[in-house]
C-alpha cells in the first residue's frame, strides 16, 4: 500500500495515533490464575530482532508500549535490553506484572526513565498461593515502590486488586492486602468500594490503588452477546503477539482476528488492510463485524445505558 493511501486512511499526523500498543514479549507466565485463561498457543519468547523491528515501526505511532498481552514480562531474560531498545527510539513503557519475580537486583532496571507506569497485580498472589502469607512478596514490591517514590517521582505505580467478586465485593484476602498497603504507606482506605462509581484511589504522589471486578475473556466458543456495539480496538490500541501476529485488541489472546504478520508486511500496511478498516468502520457504525467481538463482555462496558463500569 502506498504512503499516500496510508496518509489518506490515517491522516497526515500519524504520530501518537494510539495511546497504547501491546507487544507480547513472552506469552509465558510464572503463575496460572483462575481468572486468567490459559494460553493455548505454544510457549514462546520474542527475539530481539523482531522486537527491535516492531519498536522501530510503532514508536512514532504510540504514547506507550505495553510489554505484554499474555504472559509476565519479568520472565524474559532479555528484558533489560528491550527496555534499552525502547529508550533508543524514545518509546515510553507501560509495564504490568504479578510481581512475584520482583527481586532487588531488578529494581534498577524497572526504575529506568523510559518506564512510565508499572502495575502490580496483587490479586494474583492469593489466587495462586491461598495458604501462604504475602509478607515477603509484598515487602519486595513495597521496597521497590518506596525507591520509586524517592528516585522516580514521575513514575506511576498502581497496586491492582481486580478480583472483587461483585461491584461492592470485598474478598477477605483482598482486605488483608489492603490493610498491609495502608499500614506501609500511611493510607486510609475508602470505607466502601463501588467500581461502578470509582476504581482508582490515590495513596500518595503517583502511587494508586486500582480496583475492578473479574470478567470473562472473549472466546469463539462462547455464546454471542450481541452484534451491535463499539470498542477502542484499533483506535486507542492494538496488539502484536509473541510470534509477530497483529491483532486488533488486547483481549484477542489466541489471534482469533489475525490482521497480518510483521514478517510479511509493514505494520502500517496491516493496519490499513481491508479487514482492519472493516472493523474500524463497524465500531463507528455501532456494528460488531468479527465473531470474537460479538462474544466480548467488554463491549457491555462501552454501552452508555449499562450500569457496568467503563474500561479503565
Amino acid at each position: 500500500m502506498s504512503k499516500a493511501k496510508l496518509k489518506k486512511i490515517f491522516g497526515s499526523h500519524m504520530r501518537k495515533r494510539f495511546h497504547k500498543i501491546h507487544i507480547e514479549i513472552s506469552n509465558i507466565c510464572n503463575l496460572q490464575c483462575s481468572f486468567c485463561p490459559a494460553v493455548l498457543r505454544d510457549n514462546q519468547m520474542m527475539d530481539l530482532d523482531m522486537f527491535r523491528s516492531i519498536v522501530e515501526q510503532v514508536a512514532p505511532l504510540t504514547e506507550l508500549i505495553c510489554f505484554h498481552l499474555m504472559g509476565d514480562p519479568l520472565v524474559h531474560p532479555q528484558l533489560n535490553r528491550m527496555i534499552e531498545i525502547c529508550d533508543e527510539h524514545d518509546a515510553n513503557i507501560f509495564f504490568v506484572s504479578n510481581g512475584v519475580l520482583m527481586k532487588p537486583e531488578k529494581f534498577d532496571m524497572l526504575l529506568h526513565k523510559r518506564i512510565y507506569q508499572i502495575n502490580f497485580s496483587l490479586h494474583s498472589f492469593f489466587d495462586n498461593f491461598p495458604n501462604k502469607e504475602p509478607d515477603n512478596y509484598l515487602d519486595r514490591i513495597f521496597s521497590f515502590t518506596e525507591r520509586a517514590l524517592h528516585e522516580r517521582p514521575d513514575l506511576y505505580v498502581n497496586f491492582r486488586l481486580w478480583n472483587l467478586n461483585d461491584p461492592l465485593g470485598s474478598k477477605p484476602r483482598n482486605n488483608q492486602m489492603l490493610e498491609k498497603i495502608c499500614s506501609r504507606f500511611d493510607f486510609r482506605a475508602p470505607s466502601e468500594i463501588d467500581v461502578r462509581k470509582r476504581k482508582s484511589f490515590n495513596i500518595q504522589h503517583r502511587l494508586y490503588l486500582h480496583f475492578d471486578t473479574e470478567f470473562t475473556w472473549p472466546a469463539i466458543d462462547l455464546p454471542v452477546l450481541g452484534t451491535n456495539g463499539t470498542c477502542y480496538g484499533l483506535s486507542s490500541h492494538f496488539g502484536i503477539l509473541v510470534d509477530g501476529t497483529v491483532v486488533p485488541c488486547c483481549l484477542d489472546k489466541e489471534a482469533a482476528i489475525p490482521l497480518g504478520h510483521v514478517n510479511d508486511a509493514p505494520i502500517l500496511e496491516i493496519l490499513g488492510s481491508s479487514r482492519s478498516q472493516a472493523i474500524i468502520r463497524g465500531f463507528k457504525e455501532n456494528k460488531l463485524v468479527e465473531d470474537l467481538c460479538q462474544r466480548c463482555q467488554y463491549i457491555e462496558r462501552f454501552d452508555k445505558s449499562s450500569t457496568n463500569p467503563k474500561v479503565a
